[in-house]
């Protein structure tokens, strides 16, 4: 997305595959307008930013806005947690107060999900963040969020899970309660209607 001289802002052609995800002008628009309000409203989570650089970065990048978009339509409200200094880019993560509604009642893989035989969710965590173009939060990740917020407090979260622990049945879920962040594990095939995922996408 680019402007021309008017300061009109304009789909530029992509190169990439048919199947490449982009929002109309308009959703681009209401989505800057949404993601501008929430950074301007929790300066707090970005310390030091400035959104015009983020937006600039955003309006270079319309795939990662196409992403950004599903995660609002999830109800996940994504914001700026962090830049990267040595790749200059700008890191979103999942901030809704409660694991996003839109994401929930999902186990936490393909493999889980076909080794159901009876009562299969409708989705699976990892497959649903590949869909969306963004990453599972890893337990350091979820942690550093919670350090800007208080977040699950009544629901929780999968997060990615070590292959040693996943190849022997298990998955991770982090929450809040008490005062204090928990990291549990489960059976990657259950779900529950309080457990969603909180996802990450680097711009």
């Amino acid at each position: 997305m680019s402007k021309n001289n008017k300061g009109e802002m304009h789909v530029t052609t992509s190169n990439k595959t048919s199947n490449h995800k982009e929002l109309s002008m308009e959703q681009m628009e209401d989505l800057l307008q949404v993601l501008k309000a929430r950074f301007e409203k929790n300066m707090n989570r970005h310390i030091g930013l400035e959104w015009a650089n983020v937006q600039a970065k955003l309006e270079a990048n319309t795939e990662k806005l196409w992403s950004l978009n599903e995660m609002e339509k999830t109800e996940g409200e994504p914001d700026v947690v962090e830049y990267d200094k040595t790749k200059d880019e700008y890191i979103f993560y999942d901030c809704s107060t409660e694991s996003p509604k839109g994401r929930r009642s999902l186990c936490y893989d393909r493999e889980a999900l076909e080794s159901r035989k009876n009562h299969k969710p409708e989705n699976n965590a990892i497959d649903m963040a590949a869909t969306m173009g963004i990453e599972l939060l890893t337990e350091e990740q979820y942690r550093a969020l919670q350090k800007l917020g208080n977040f699950d407090m009544k629901t929780s979260s999968w997060v990615q899970t070590p292959s040693d622990i996943r190849k022997l049945g298990g998955a991770l879920f982090c929450d809040r309660r008490f005062g204090h962040v928990f990291i549990y594990h489960n059976g990657a095939e259950s779900y529950y209607a309080a457990r969603g995922f909180r996802g990450s996408l680097r711009v």
